[in-house]
């Protein structure tokens, strides 16, 4: 194991991440993590099944004399959100995420760091292996592609689960157990151009330093979004001619960096940027105090005849925080993020992501999207969103867990809803008998390179995790 986790508890659970942050196993490519957790079950000798999208299902009989406990499902996901630094050289397809201990914090260095989900991955497996954990009969689902699409738990099949309750490990604030989430729906634009040659000098304008993060859990903190204020230099640069815009690379990432290269006067790009640069400064001081903008010589042989067209409309979509709940405390009700903008020979793609607790609400924003690509000329796809989780505060799950957090550690938990995509909603729409609930260790800056998972944390919540199956395990 390596050094950096030495002397960490529990060491089972450690000794299965430093194993899993060496395996490549961003979205869409978990052949090789879903290899490792089944040649791990194998090893032991349980049973195991991949269903037909990839998801895998590892069953382990209940402890003696636990047998006809009701069943228990452990729930994470083997995907990773691949995201580094511009200056790190980094190959996710290979590479070992370089792992650092700071301050009781475990981080990596200049990547994104994996914790989410691999800390619930490697609870999973830990309490798998370990014989002395006292449960009923127990599921682990381990699904795929829950970062860019929520694949794997939108294709679980109805009955494949046997399970009473499912305990979702993947989320990020210890103490808290979440009991409900957000449905969510992206948008995309595409605004078919045309090209003429440039002929004036070329420049590049670059935003960057920003802290990005997740587009549904750090949405209220107002970061700073690169591709709408890359949007604000560029409207402010007379005649400007668009040859690339390019920004942002996760529709569930709040975005950290964008770039554009135009064809426009060097004194007017100056002046935009410095304008714009010390508007922004002052409007993020307190929330993303790096941001930076700056611009340099570039080559481009073309540019966009309708580069106005396109800026006034990246101008006028929105991003961030449109309702709060009136229900719950402090939750973000309805949001949605700028999230990517790419440029093509004969098109410009932009995709929004929008989020809801409330159905109506959701769809009413996507409405006005969908109004806003008509008025502009786009041709607007809007793929099937997933659901929201309702929450259930007279659950039996909660009841128990409660009781078990207060004990273990003399207070209480705080209940809650969390704005993002949780599996639990859609898993819950094939499995609507079963009671669910998640919670996790403490995780910050998620999606982003100062992705970091606090040590003490998650000592807690694997004893929370083990005492609560073995609860369970009475029942």
């Amino acid at each position: 194991m390596d050094k950096v986790f030495e002397g960490l508890k529990p060491e089972l659970l450690w000794k299965h991440f430093d194993e899993i942050r060496k395996i490549p196993r961003c979205s869409k490519n978990e052949g090789k993590i879903r290899e490792y957790v089944i040649n791990f079950a194998k090893k032991l000798g349980l049973e195991y099944e991949v269903d037909d999208v990839g998801n895998v299902i590892i069953r382990k009989k209940a402890s003696a004399g636990m047998e006809s406990a009701p069943g228990v499902v452990l729930q994470a996901h083997l995907d990773m959100v691949c995201e580094k630094n511009s200056d790190v050289d980094f190959d996710f397809e290979k590479d070992a995420i370089r792992v650092k201990r700071e301050d009781g914090w475990i981080t990596a260095d200049g990547t994104t760091l994996g914790a989410d989900n691999g800390i619930g991955v490697a609870a999973a497996l830990a309490v798998l292996e370990d014989d002395s954990i006292k449960h009923g009969p127990l599921e682990v689902l381990l699904t795929i592609d829950e970062e860019t699409g929520l694949t794997g738990a939108s294709n679980l099949k109805p009955g494949l689960l046997k399970g009473k309750y499912l305990l979702n490990l993947d989320s990020e604030d210890e103490g808290m157990f979440f009991i409900g989430c957000a449905g969510g729906r992206d948008t995309i634009f595409k605004l078919k151009v045309s090209r003429k040659k440039g002929k004036e000098k070329a420049f590049e304008v670059r935003v960057s330093g920003l802290k990005g993060g997740h587009s549904g859990v750090d949405i209220h903190l107002q970061r700073g979004n690169a591709i709408r204020i890359l949007a604000r230099v560029l409207y402010e640069i007379e005649n400007v001619k668009i040859a690339l815009l390019d920004g942002g690379n996760k529709r569930n990432a709040i975005p950290r960096e964008a770039k554009a290269i135009i064809f426009a006067n060097e004194e007017n790009v100056k002046k935009a940027v410095e304008e714009v640069l010390a508007e922004v400064k002052e409007e993020l001081k307190y929330s993303d105090p790096g941001v930076n903008i700056e611009y340099s010589g570039a080559e481009a042989d073309s540019y966009i005849k309708e580069s106005k067209k396109i800026v006034d409309f990246l101008m006028s979509l929105p991003h961030g925080v449109l309702a709060m709940s009136l229900a719950m405390e402090n939750l973000v009700e309805t949001s949605t993020n700028l999230a990517v903008v790419k440029t093509f020979d004969d098109y410009v793609e932009i995709t929004e992501s929008s989020r809801s607790s409330i159905n109506s609400s959701l769809n009413f924003v996507c409405k006005q999207l969908k109004a806003m690509g008509d008025l502009a000329g786009a041709e607007t796809h809007q793929p099937e969103g997933y659901p929201g989780w309702t929450p259930n505060p007279d659950s039996k799950i909660l009841k128990i867990m409660k009781e078990v957090y207060k004990k273990l550690f003399n207070r209480e938990p705080e209940v809650t809803a969390i704005h993002a995509g949780l599996e639990t909603g859609i898993i819950g729409k094939s499995y609507p008998e079963m009671e669910m609930i998640s919670f996790g260790p403490t995780i910050r800056y998620p999606h982003s390179p100062d992705e970091r998972v606090e040590i003490e944390s998650v000592e807690k919540f694997w004893k929370l995790l083990v005492e609560t199956l073995k609860e369970l395990g009475k029942q």
